[in-house]
């Protein structure tokens, strides 16, 4: 049956092909031209479009039924055998497939056996082009009349795209459908994607293109037989499968080139970026934990817990940067778990990291390897890495170190209106998020600061005066890093130290008056016979109406400076005198001082004993001069002859028996007043060291404070403030000078005289030192009263002019409402935060970030402080003001002159201060509620 019908369907295309004219016979492949845009697409994709463009173009072919004509003749015959059930198998897989064909009109006289050959020809050379190209096969429905009739095959144009019949797949006697599969005569043709390059067409070849055009025109004359049809379809269907390869061979050689231009351009990429990689990445190793160096630029970076990056810099800086380094050799290492870099014959680094469980540090040491290398390292500045605090006061009086700007500088003690650092230092500096440095005392230390660049320079390098000893060959640069989560608590870590080591119970009480008393320093002029015994008792009579304290008689006890010995022409009856004082309360100081004039008589005694510093490269034959206050040639005591400390304490202990002389006030002057080519017996790492080592040697007989520091005396002695102008800058002067030595570790300031401790109405552009100028005349009024407000605040109060030699009941009313502020608020507090101070270091008086660390606002205040945590004070350091801008810390604080409560974190602006108040606010328990 399946035979029968295919010899149906071959008779049928054989009538169709005869009836239908040459003009009627479609070309192949005449409509299936490639666009540019189906030539870019997959060859599966370009199928599908031509397939449905061809169904939008072409018009739809239907079959239709006629009754037979006796024109057919053997047609009929052959038809006979296709039986009703072909028929209706025909139609209705047509019906399931819903295809429709164009139907071909074969020319007639055709036999049914070469139409038979033709197809099997053709069906066979279909199989091998579907092998080769893996294609889906087409599926060829053909339609059978109804009838029993043989039916009559028609062209029409059907314009119906849709589907005729349902999806039923079984037959009206419900057996099951199989799909017919037939020739692939036309869906070869279908299946084209591109037009050919060439075909040959009755022995002559030409372009696709070339056919495309005349195909039309050579429709007759081309295709009269069907030997003809047969052999272009074959040539056709042979042209096919080579196409395609050679597109598949083009394209892949197009890929190709693509891929090596691809692969060149990544080779080229990852070479550069491992080369990148290598020198930024490979040489930046982590050392220890949380640090990363690269050796190459040096460039060094700390990170935090959290892993972010709390400091940055570049170490070596006056390097050559064309240098490499390397690890040093094995006799040059460390047994103690450091790393060891070198630049060979440059400079040798030492790193090292040491954990303390609550903080990291890591230490830096430079070795300088050849003369005129000066090992610098410079730390960032930048906003965003928080702002650096410490190491005293500077020149300018700038609150914060990251405000300066000025060039490298020898670090040791000075005065701050002549040098470039002041009379407290300490090789301590603390940044606001978490990072100390402390360099090592033995260094020649330079300090260097630029805001334009925003660097914060630390240099070793030797100099003729303040480092001029040499300690080591070549200038060593050794310094700490730590860093820990909050500036407060490495603060706190890094200061701790006990001071309560070898204190005596007089101490503590001597400790303790200073704190409740204040000092009174006899206003003298600049000669000695400024001062009197009558003098002493007059101002002594004065002061006794604002209490009781410290009378400190200066240098001018003596008749010449290093006599050591109380001048009797001016003081016949100075036993006398100092026994009315202590009856009355009184405490009695004397100023003492290492240097010696040359008019004293124990210069010449010194001078016999070599207890003096000698001229350099002297042989210890010529004492080493220079100039103290008034004392314009004096000699200095050197304090590394073991000879020269007891000589000294003989002199004292013999004041202290003779006259009761309580304590003394050590006048160290600065780093400066020593010699400038001086020369101990001992080598001294500074000129700072001559004043530790003095300051230690003096505790036996007692001392009340000391002129200039570089460690923490013992206490009770306290560290003065550097002298300051009678003005108002020099008030904004004493507050930044208390604040910034509370934050190197001076717990215990002795601020200056209120009022100033001497007058300079305009700068002078060149002389020796301020502390050789005299005390100065009865201040403005306004002045005296900010400043005496905010010494009732300050760990010690100091007075030279008395309140009542302004005649004014304003002053006199003010003095004594301050006097009870401090005995009822603020002694309290210090002697709460006494012990906290002498266990941590901290200071009695703090900046505000010190109460908060993480408030940017406590960082940039600079005119507020706090006593303890427990009470802000917001002076008013400007004249003629009367109000300000107050900033209060979190928690909930009661207003000091209202007695208002305010909540903290927050501005107060345009806060009225009145001239006879002072804005200070106590804080309450967390607990208050207004």
């Amino acid at each position: 049956m399946p035979q029968s019908s295919e010899q149906a369907a071959s008779l049928l295309a054989a009538q169709a092909l005869k009836e239908t004219s040459p003009q009627q016979l479609p070309l192949p492949f005449a409509d299936d031209e490639v666009t540019d845009e189906e030539e870019q697409l997959p060859l599966i994709n370009r199928k599908l479009s031509l397939k449905q463009r061809r169904r939008i173009e072409l018009p739809q072919l239907q079959v239709v039924h006629e009754l037979p004509s006796p024109e057919l003749g053997s047609v009929n015959s052959v038809n006979s055998a296709v039986t009703p059930e072909t028929e209706a198998e025909s139609a209705e897989q047509q019906r399931c497939h819903g295809l429709r064909r164009n139907s071909i009109s074969l020319p007639s006289g055709i036999n049914s056996l070469e139409l038979e050959a033709l197809r099997l020809r053709h069906q066979m050379q279909a199989q091998d082009a579907l092998h080769e190209e893996s294609q889906t096969e087409s599926i060829v429905d053909i339609t059978s009349a109804s009838s029993v009739d043989t039916p009559i095959i028609k062209i029409v144009e059907n314009k119906d795209t849709q589907a005729q019949d349902d999806d039923d797949s079984s037959d009206e006697f419900g057996n099951a459908k199989k799909p017919v599969y037939k020739d692939r005569f036309r869906s070869r043709r279908r299946a084209s994607i591109a037009p050919l390059p060439a075909l040959r067409l009755n022995s002559k070849e030409m372009l696709a293109s070339d056919f495309d055009t005349q195909s039309l025109a050579s429709n007759q004359a081309s295709i009269t037989s069907v030997n003809s049809l047969a052999s272009l379809l074959r040539e056709k269907m042979q042209a096919f499968p080579q196409l395609i390869r050679k597109k598949k061979r083009e394209t892949k050689d197009y890929k190709i080139k693509i891929f090596v231009i691809l692969m060149f351009f990544i080779i080229i990429f990852l070479i550069g970026y491992a080369y990148v990689a290598y020198h930024q990445q490979v040489l930046t190793r982590s050392y220890f934990e949380k640090i990363k160096f690269n050796s190459k630029d040096r460039i060094l970076r700390i990170l935090s817990h959290e892993d972010k990056e709390v400091i940055f810099g570049q170490l070596g800086v006056t390097l050559n940067s064309d240098s490499s380094p390397f690890h040093c050799l094995e006799d040059q290492r460390r047994n103690d778990g450091s790393v060891c870099i070198e630049w060979n014959g440059i400079a040798r680094l030492h790193m090292n990291f040491e954990d303390k469980k609550v903080f990291r540090c890591y230490t830096m040491q430079w070795q300088a390897l050849a003369p005129g290398v000066q090992p610098t390292d410079c730390y960032e500045l930048k906003r965003d890495n928080g702002l650096w605090f410490g190491g005293g006061i500077t020149k300018g009086q700038e609150w914060s170190l990251s405000y300066a700007n000025f060039d490298f500088m020898p670090y040791a003690s000075g005065d701050s209106k002549v040098h470039q650092f002041g009379n407290g230092v300490k090789r301590y500096f603390i940044n606001s998020i978490g990072v100390a440095l402390q360099v090592n005392e033995r260094t020649p230390l330079q300090l260097g600061i630029n805001r334009t660049e925003n660097q914060f320079c630390l240099r070793a390098a030797n100099d003729d005066f303040t480092f001029v000893n040499r300690l080591t060959p070549l200038p060593q640069l050794d310094y700490k890093i730590c860093t820990t989560e909050d500036m407060r608590s490495l603060h706190m870590l890094m200061t701790q130290q006990s001071l309560w080591d070898g204190l005596k119970e007089q101490d503590i009480s001597e400790l303790h008056s200073l704190l409740e008393e204040p000092v009174w320093q006899i206003p003298t002029g600049t000669q000695a016979d400024s001062l009197n015994e009558s003098l002493i008792i007059d101002y002594a009579e004065n002061a006794i109406a604002l209490g009781l304290g410290h009378i400190v008689i200066n240098e001018f006890w003596q008749e010449n400076i290093g006599d050591f010995t109380v001048d009797n022409e001016r003081f016949p009856t100075l036993k006398e005198t100092i026994d009315v004082l202590h009856r009355r309360g009184f405490k009695v100081v004397f100023t003492i001082q290492p240097f010696i004039s040359t008019d004293s008589a124990n210069f010449k005694d010194a001078v016999s004993k070599k207890l003096l510093i000698y001229e350099r490269h002297s042989e210890r034959s010529i004492p080493a001069l220079t100039r103290y206050k008034s004392c314009s040639s004096a000699g200095v005591l050197d304090i590394t002859n073991n000879a020269s400390v007891p000589w000294l304490l003989s002199k004292l202990e013999n004041i202290m028996s003779t006259y009761g002389v309580n304590r003394f006030y050590l006048d160290l002057g600065t780093g400066y007043n020593l010699p400038h080519y001086y020369q101990c017996r001992q080598p001294l790492d500074n000129p700072d060291m001559y004043a530790r080592m003095l300051t230690a040697s003096l505790e036996q007989p007692g001392l009340m404070a000391v002129s200039t520091a570089s460690v923490v005396p013992k206490p009770p002695t306290f560290l003065a403030t550097p002298p300051a102008n009678s003005t108002w800058s020099g008030l904004r002067e004493t507050l930044a000078a208390v604040l910034n030595y509370g934050v190197i570790g001076y717990p215990f300031v002795l601020p200056g005289a209120i009022g100033g401790d001497y007058l300079l109405p305009r700068p002078l552009t060149k002389m020796v030192s301020f502390y050789s100028l005299g005390q100065p005349p009865l201040p403005d009024q306004e002045l005296f009263i900010r400043w005496l407000q905010l010494a009732t605040f300050l760990p010690a109060m100091q007075f030279s002019h008395l309140p009542a030699e302004f005649n004014s009941e304003l002053v006199t009313s003010v003095a004594q409402t301050l006097k009870e502020v401090r005995q009822t608020v603020v002694i309290p507090l210090l002697k709460k935060y006494l012990s906290p101070s002498m266990n941590e270091g901290l200071p009695l008086v703090r900046p505000l970030w010190l109460l908060d660390p993480h408030d940017p606002a406590c960082l940039i205040v600079s005119d507020e402080f706090s006593v303890g945590e427990e009470l802000i004070v917001a002076p008013i350091l400007d004249a003629g003001r009367e109000e300000r801008e107050v900033y209060l810390p979190q928690g909930v604080w009661k207003d000091g002159i209202d007695g208002s409560l305010r909540k903290g974190s927050r501005w107060m602006h345009s806060y009225r201060v009145p001239k006879d108040k002072i804005a200070y606010f106590r804080k309450m328990p967390d607990n208050t509620r207004f």
